[in-house]
């Protein structure tokens, strides 16, 4: 899992005030929960692009006041109009307490209906897993070589003994649905 580095400071005064004055030095206020009390902080603004410009999930080491936090982010504001993040909620990690992510879904391999004129469909492209934050994976990986025309892989299908995936047990990741190619070279 990536990790990603943030500095921040403690926040003095608390309310819409002291908020305004912070965006307005370019900080977001941000609020960390999950072991005992709440830490409320700010960070910088381009603090959080490394986090939401990339797809990857990942865990945020926080450094505030030379105290780090591993934590991940779990909430987000953003302004109405110009889209500047407003706010930040954080859940600070325990090695004992299983966390739920959204875990991107990816592929490999070449499926046998795909070869034969069938078309791959993601039916989700992200799966909410459940683990404990040292076995989080930081991808599903899915092999799709013995998948046919008409078959797809369930979230039954994907078991693991590190960590559960949440979604439904019965829906669709990925599917290769027939198309008009492979119905005239089944015909043949």
């Amino acid at each position: 899992m990536r990790i990603v580095s943030m500095s921040g400071s403690l926040r003095e005064n608390v309310g819409k005030k002291d908020a305004k004055a912070l965006r307005r030095d370019a900080k977001v206020p941000c609020v960390m929960y999950g072991k005992g009390e709440q830490i409320l902080f700010s960070v910088d603004q381009t603090a959080f692009q490394r986090i939401l410009f990339n797809p990857e999930p990942c865990y945020v080491e926080i450094t505030i006041n030379g105290t780090a936090h591993r934590a991940m982010l779990k909430d987000i504001d953003f302004h109405p109009v110009t889209e500047i993040v407003y706010h930040a909620d954080f859940y600070e990690l325990s090695d004992d307490k299983p966390i739920v992510m959204s875990i991107p879904v990816h592929t490999t391999g070449t499926s046998k209906g795909v070869m034969r004129g069938g078309k791959l469909v993601y039916k989700q492209k992200r799966v909410n897993v459940k683990a404990l934050p040292a076995n989080m994976p930081s991808e599903i990986m899915l092999d799709i070589t013995n998948l046919d025309v008409a078959q797809s892989i369930k979230v039954q299908d994907v078991a693991s003994d590190k960590y559960e995936i949440m979604n439904a047990k019965t829906s669709d990741i990925v599917i290769v649905n027939s198309t008009r190619a492979a119905v005239e070279a089944a015909a043949e």
